[in-house]
Formats: C-alpha cells, structure tokens, sequence
C-alpha cells in the first residue's frame, strides 16, 4: 500500500467507538450496494477492517473494565482502576 493510501486509512486519534460503529455501518452500506469501482471498494474494506478491530479493541477494554468491579458481601461496590489492571 502507498503512503497516500496507508494515510487516507489510518484511524483518527479522536475516534470514538460510537463514530467508528456509524462509520463502519457506512462502509458496509457502500459495499453491499455494489455501486463505485473496485479500487474504491478495496479501500472501504481495509477501512472496514480498521474500524472492525479498533471496535473490538474498545470492547474487550470495556470487559475487561466491566470485570474489575467487584461487590462485596457489606453491599459496597469497589472498582479496580482499567490502568492498574493492563500487564506490565
């Protein structure tokens, strides 16, 4: 891929799951259309690509967030902090 192509498919900084989610809904839109021309639908895939595992990516982070909370038997809900729990 060229450095103009690898440049129109990297993913935003500010990206946030929902915008990536309505993105990759687009490009699926797009795709199963049928309409535009190969190249065009080459570039939407890898872009969907992109965006499938960046979601993904978001996901297990949630999960895994989801899995440090913890209730304990006096009632209180404890929180572990997702920083502290990555491998080191």
């Amino acid at each position: 891929m060229s450095k103009a192509a690898a440049k129109n498919t990297a993913l935003a900084s500010d990206l946030t799951f929902e915008k990536a989610m309505q993105e990759l809904d687009g490009i699926v839109k797009k795709l199963e259309s049928g309409q535009g021309s190969l190249d065009d639908a080459i570039e939407n895939y890898e872009k969907g690509a992109q965006l499938r595992a960046f979601c993904e990516e978001k996901l297990k982070a949630a999960e895994l967030r989801i899995s440090q909370i913890q209730s304990h038997a006096d009632g209180k809900i404890t929180a572990t902090k997702f920083a502290d729990t990555k491998e080191k």
